[in-house]
């Protein structure tokens, strides 16, 4: 098989075989893995032999193994060119990949999974497209279209949920975290690396998190894969330092204290920029909506629980307030993604200009309904408030668009220069 080498950065193929720069490094973290070995690598090795027309290496990380791992890995080492053996004192997958990712010269870093569950026919599209320069990471996806699987309802379940969970807490928008098959260009690791803090199994969800928003692109290739009946992950421990990982990952997000504006900066793609023609648009108004649609019900109910005391125009103010400013809040972090607490004193002061609007329309609705139909009931009071907080609505998300949130416009990023591979001296 021939990879597409049109790139200009792209390095000249060169046949396998010993090198001391190689393009593409597999690692495969181990702990007490004496049985699957040395049968796996072998395999690996013989595949990339068979297909790769660049120079490679498999580097075996070792986590503190008890067994008879370690010898195993260095004879392995010591017989095959190509195969290097690293021994880490402390568990933890994470750790194992950040050590050798870190300490890499290959241009493309990738890992699977020691019982290669996953059919290794992947592996040359997993890689393609970060060789060629059209994508940043490559997932194995046993979740996409056209992946075909092979394990019990309980771990079924368990991925689903578990990829449901971040989309629906971290707003991911990859199909499978956890699969053991995923690669990265060097350039890319070597920024993203020193942020992800975990060491065990969340290291994958955590770097592509970062990743995806940082405005990377990540290539999915749908994979064959067969659950391994020896699996010694322990689910429960697993599952739940994911939860506490999910739960920090988000914290530092909202918090501003990831720099992923950084990042997207200087590693993100330059937008796609249309005259007169807006971005992102659609996702904008949808979550924006849902937003609206929250806060026409907490008002509506403040405003109820407030008009026999304080009446309609004065209930209506203090309720439009408190929803006003968790409306922009909302649509600060949600809509318009604009995390930290840089400006958002401002945007606030903005978004009480906007309230401003919204509730000359909302009063000025009562007002007149008080003046065409005098001793209006409850009902036809909620009923223009819901009229008039719809006309507010609209308004308030042309003026978050172009005044309170308006994005600066961004000057695309020069790309780095990609250096390449020296040529061999074996």
């Amino acid at each position: 098989m021939t990879l597409d080498t049109a790139e200009p950065d792209v390095p000249a193929p060169r046949p396998p075989g010993p090198t001391r720069y190689p393009v593409l490094d597999v690692v495969v973290p181990v702990f007490n893995e004496e049985r699957d070995l040395e049968p796996s690598v072998r395999r690996l090795h013989a595949h990339l032999r068979s297909w790769f027309p660049y120079a490679f290496r498999i580097t075996i990380a070792d986590n503190a193994s008890t067994d008879a791992t370690p010898r195993i890995a260095t004879a392995l080492s010591d017989e095959i060119t190509e195969v290097e053996a690293v021994r880490i004192d402390q568990k933890g997958r994470g750790r194992a990949l950040r050590t050798v990712w870190e300490a890499s010269d290959a241009q493309v870093l990738a890992y699977c999974d020691v019982d290669l569950s996953t059919d290794l026919a992947a592996l040359a599209p997993l890689v393609a497209p970060l060789l060629s320069g059209h994508s940043d990471l490559a997932i194995g996806t046993r979740l996409g279209r056209g992946s075909r699987v092979v394990r019990g309802a309980k771990r079924e379940i368990i991925s689903r949920c578990y990829n449901l969970l971040l989309r629906g807490t971290l707003a991911a928008g990859f199909t499978d975290a956890q699969c053991g098959f995923k690669a990265v260009r060097a350039d890319v690791a070597a920024r993203l690396l020193p942020l992800v803090e975990d060491t065990g199994w969340f290291f994958d969800t955590e770097l592509l998190v970062l990743a995806e928003r940082a405005g990377l692109r990540i290539h999915e290739v749908p994979v064959d894969w067969v659950d391994d009946p020896d699996s010694r992950v322990d689910i429960v421990a697993t599952a739940k330092a994911d939860l506490r990982g999910i739960w920090r990952v988000g914290r530092a997000l909202a918090a501003g204290r990831l720099p992923v504006g950084e990042l997207r900066a200087s590693l993100g793609r330059a937008p796609l920029e249309v005259p007169g023609v807006p971005t992102g648009m659609t996702g904008q108004l949808a979550r924006f909506a849902a937003i609206g649609v929250a806060s026409t019900v907490a008002h509506l109910l403040l405003f109820v629980l407030l008009r026999a005391a304080m009446g309609a125009i004065g209930a209506n103010l203090v309720a439009l307030l408190l929803t006003t400013v968790a409306n922009t809040a909302a649509n600060r972090r949600l809509t318009f993604g604009v995390r930290g607490r840089d400006g958002a004193a401002r945007h606030q002061f903005q978004g009480l200009v906007v309230f401003g609007i919204g509730l000359g329309l909302t009063t000025g609705a009562l007002a007149l309904l008080d003046t065409l139909v005098p001793g209006a009931g409850r009902v036809t009071e909620v009923a223009a408030l819901v009229a008039a907080n719809a006309l507010a609505t609209a308004l308030r998300f042309v003026l978050f668009r172009t005044w309170v949130f308006r994005s600066p416009r961004r000057v695309p990023p020069t790309p780095a220069p990609v250096d390449r591979a020296p040529e061999s001296h074996a």
